[in-house]
């Protein structure tokens, strides 16, 4: 950030008016004949140069609408078919009364309208010197003409009857022919209209409404067209004109320091120079607006906030996401204008000073053109808290912070940012207040806690938690500072904070890791050090009770490491000094969010999921198919989804050298049936496989090894089933023994995606990174299983149990359903389930529920399995082992956990 002393007429100057692109506002006005007008070519500005176009989020908003907006058109056509023809007859009726003459007149006007008036728009632009919108004009056109051809020939040839009556009708002139479902002239034409702006300019949007009626009047009544066949016209002209601005980028139109030296002159200032603060790369990103350094030819500088569209665009989506996910009294409202924008900092910096908080005393506020206001404070000066050295961050400091929040909270007025870069300190210490403009008055007792939960993160990340609990006790008092435990949560933070945690969070991980591999390295080398000469060569190949040493020193060096290396994190440290005043504090995080995110993802996938399987059964007569089914099969099914608990436990076991009981283990196989339901099954079995070890008797490290170890082994086994599976089931469809070019098409693009992790730095050191920590702790484990071989024959014997016994309950379930002939081969099947269940384990649904189906169902169906044959089967197969469990699972969850061993 440029110092706020510094005056800008030492610096050169960076920008100029005549740089910058032609600007109008709403009447058609070119800004920069207003700037001429007041002479501000004398005063210096200094600014970095603005781009010359900007992608604007509100361009790719509306994209987005457009295109929702076409699919939800489409569907109506395509499953509301009687209202839409009932729509058609009532309009033909009612405009088959117009005069013919009416008729003649509307559509000769607007044929010659809907070409004259783009012409005469594109040649008072050009006038105007604004080219490069005409230029925009045109591509979009082209565009939107390309679009109208694809849709009439996916209309023509590959839409829904439905679709097709919806958008066609019998051409007047030919009966055996078909009207247009988008008309090829009209919707270019309002792509052009849209991406050169005609819209926001009043004398112009009004012609341009009176074409469009014209026309669509002359061509509904001619019969030439149909009202779907109009709107959809419109809606893909606007939807490819906002796609090609937001790819282009629109030419920026934000004030320079020139227009705003001249906006300050017409509010009483006499400004010498302005130059631009340099904001940070968080700033850049976010809404708080330009700020400007102003010098003036008598009185004191200005501190100028410049606000326009572009920029309080910023973060629309992110803001637009914490409304949905997050409870109304946590957010603020992401859609708002720059009069309310103007208005709300205005009011709130009224009110900080009025409460007796030190703040920027606002002087004036203007409008800066019709897409920009600024505003005017007295130049604060300062620096902000986040960049003072450590030992300038003094107690007194901090205490003079929390005055300043205690001010504020004194009449109920939140911040609601108080993060390090919105709080000044001037050269006397004193305590400045900024970035108001996210705040409320009247705040709700929750606002008032996020905000004191906030500022003791901010204050811990400069100055440790023991000195920011420390300071925050002195002012507000115990109790209040108790109060705000509920709100010490990341989701309560402001986004910069957020970040920052993670970033500490990844480097506190990476220490840990370091610690691991470097105890691992200096165990083995102190072994090589302490033995003498004659016995290292012994110890570089060890013989078994050697290894066996080996492996128990190195686990104790392991675990040494990680309980000298383990650091709690900021908020846990800030929680445990507040206990440490208040041992009776709540302490249970206060429910910020309305949904979590992967609730709506789970519930989003789980829809997909639904709806495919609800497409691929309305085909299927379950009556006669459950009455003709094979019922020993599905006893056979449920036998082998019984068996797959017994494998399961076995396969755990196998990588736990400690003595834990085998019918214990089982049950909490069976309670792993209830955990998929709430939480993906790559992670609820993993955590609840570690709690049941643990409890158990094994250590928490030596819990996390084992499971890690039996996951590392699982995968190995699942992908070598997967590759020998598919070579046989490639086999099969050819007359010798080389596989099908699937299978060679498979393993190429698994090879190509090795080639590129290991060829590109970032993904090559992920990786590695990962894999040398999982290491670290998994192949420590491995020696000690090593030393039991029937440990090890357990463990893996047990994995290719587990798959034997899925194969073998979905192999059963198609044979239920199936006719003579119609079943699969053993590799078939096997391909199938291992593809299913590999998706099912990456899909952020609980269980897999949706990914799995639709994929056992299409995998069933490539291999030669009639629909008919694999819904049902699909479905029985993921009743017998998802939803049947699910009530077993419930009952021996509860009871492990009333014994203790969850």
């Amino acid at each position: 950030m440029k110092p706020q002393g510094v005056h800008p007429e030492d610096a050169e100057s960076t920008s100029d008016a005549s740089s910058r692109p032609d600007t109008a506002d709403a009447d058609g006005k070119d800004t920069d004949a207003c700037v001429e007008e007041v002479h501000v070519d004398e005063v210096e500005s200094d600014e970095p140069l603005l781009p010359a176009r900007v992608h604007r989020p509100s361009d790719l908003m509306r994209l987005l609408v457009g295109v929702l907006a076409v699919v939800v058109l489409l569907a109506i056509a395509a499953f509301a078919h009687g209202t839409t023809s009932g729509l058609e007859q009532d309009i033909n009726k009612g405009t088959g009364q117009a005069p013919d003459l009416l008729i003649k007149i509307a559509g000769l006007a607007s044929s010659i309208a809907i070409l004259l008036v783009p012409v005469a728009f594109a040649i008072e632009r050009l006038i105007k010197r604004d080219g490069l919108r005409i230029a925009d004009g045109v591509l979009a056109a082209v565009l939107a003409h390309g679009v109208t051809l694809a849709t009439d020939l996916w209309v023509a040839k590959g839409a829904p009857g439905s679709i097709q009556e919806a958008l066609t009708q019998p051409s007047p002139g030919d009966v055996h022919a078909l009207t247009d479902p988008v008309h090829g002239y009209l919707a270019p034409v309002i792509a052009y209209m849209t991406a050169v702006g005609m819209s926001r300019r009043p004398r112009w949007r009004a012609v341009l409404w009176i074409v469009l009626m014209l026309d669509a009047f002359s061509m509904l009544v001619t019969g030439y067209t149909t009202p779907f066949s109009i709107i959809l016209t419109v809606l893909i002209g606007w939807t490819v004109a906002y796609g090609t601005l937001y790819a282009v980028g629109s030419p920026n139109v934000r004030p320079t320091g020139q227009t705003l030296i001249a906006g300050l002159r017409t509010v009483g200032f006499h400004p010498v120079s302005a130059a631009r603060e340099e904001a940070s790369e968080t700033a850049e990103n976010s809404d708080r607006g330009r700020r400007y350094f102003v010098t003036l030819e008598d009185g004191p500088p200005l501190d100028v906030t410049v606000v326009d569209r572009e920029q309080q665009a910023q973060g629309f989506f992110y803001r637009v996401w914490r409304n949905l996910t997050l409870r109304g009294f946590a957010t603020r409202s992401s859609l708002q204008s720059l009069r309310q924008a103007l208005e709300q900092e205005a009011l709130l910096a009224y009110a900080a000073i009025a409460a007796g908080a030190n703040a920027p005393k606002l002087i004036a506020t203007s409008e800066l053109g019709p897409d920009a206001v600024m505003l005017v404070y007295e130049h604060t000066g300062g620096r902000t808290l986040e960049s003072l050295a450590e030992e300038e961050i003094t107690d007194e400091l901090l205490r003079n912070t929390w005055r300043q929040v205690q001010a504020l909270q004194s009449r109920r007025i939140a911040h609601r940012r108080l993060a390090g870069d919105a709080i000044l300190v001037d050269r006397s210490g004193a305590v400045i207040l900024t970035d108001l403009r996210g705040g409320e008055i009247a705040a709700s007792t929750l606002l008032l806690r996020m905000d004191v939960a906030q500022l003791v993160t901010t204050l811990g990340l400069l100055a440790g938690a023991e000195r920011a609990v420390a300071s925050a006790v002195s002012i507000l008092g115990p109790d209040a500072v108790a109060d705000c435990l509920p709100m010490l949560q990341p989701i309560a933070l402001t986004r910069s904070t957020r970040a920052t945690l993670r970033r500490l969070a990844r480097e506190r991980a990476q220490r840990e890791r370091d610690a691991v591999l470097d105890a691992s390295q200096q165990a083995k080398q102190a072994r090589l050090e302490e033995a003498p000469e004659n016995a290292r060569p012994v110890l570089e190949k060890p013989d078994k009770k050697t290894v066996k040493a080996e492996a128990r020193a190195e686990k104790r060096a392991i675990d040494d490491a990680i309980e000298e290396a383990r650091e709690e994190d900021l908020l846990t440290q800030i929680r445990h000094q507040v206990l440490l005043i208040r041992p009776q504090a709540p302490v249970e995080p206060a429910r910020l969010e309305r949904v979590k995110p992967r609730t709506l993802i789970s519930f989003i996938a789980g829809a997909i999921g639904a709806y495919f399987l609800l497409t691929q059964l309305t085909h299927i007569e379950f009556g006669p198919l459950v009455a003709n089914a094979e019922w020993g099969w599905v006893a056979a099914a449920v036998l082998f989804s019984a068996c797959s608990y017994f494998a399961a436990a076995m396969a755990l076991l196998g990588f736990v050298p400690e003595r834990v009981g085998f019918l214990r283990t089982v049950a909490a196989q069976v309670a792993g049936s209830f955990v998929k339901i709430v939480a993906p099954a790559a992670v609820g079995g993993v955590a609840l496989n570690t709690r049941f070890l643990q409890r158990q008797g094994v250590r928490p490290g030596l819990a996390v090894a084992s499971v890690g170890a039996s996951q590392l082994f699982g995968l190995g086994c699942h992908i070598l089933m997967l590759l020998s599976f598919g070579y046989l089931t490639g086999t099969e469809k050819t007359p010798s023994l080389s596989p099908s070019r699937t299978v060679i098409a498979g393993l190429l693009t698994v090879a190509v995606l090795v080639l590129v992790v290991t060829s590109v730095p970032f993904l090559r050191k992920f990786v590695v990174t990962r894999v040398r920590s999982l290491f670290a702790g998994v192949v420590p484990r491995m020696l000690d299983v090593l030393q039991r071989p029937q440990k090890l024959v357990t463990g893996i014997g047990g994995m290719l149990l587990l798959t034997a016994c899925f194969v073998m309950c979905l192999d059963a379930s198609i044979r239920a359903f199936g006719q003579e002939g119609t079943s699969l081969s053993i590799a078939s099947v096997a391909v199938v389930f291992l593809a299913g269940n590999a998706l099912g384990s990456a899909a952020p649904t609980p269980g897999g529920v949706g990914a799995v189906e639709a994929t056992l169902t299409v995998g069933l169906i490539a291999v030669g399995l009639p629909k008919e044959v694999a819904a049902p089967a699909v479905l029985l197969f993921r009743l017998l082992t998802l939803w049947l469990p699910v009530l077993p699972g419930w009952l021996a969850f509860n009871q492990l956990s009333r014994k203790g061993a969850l």
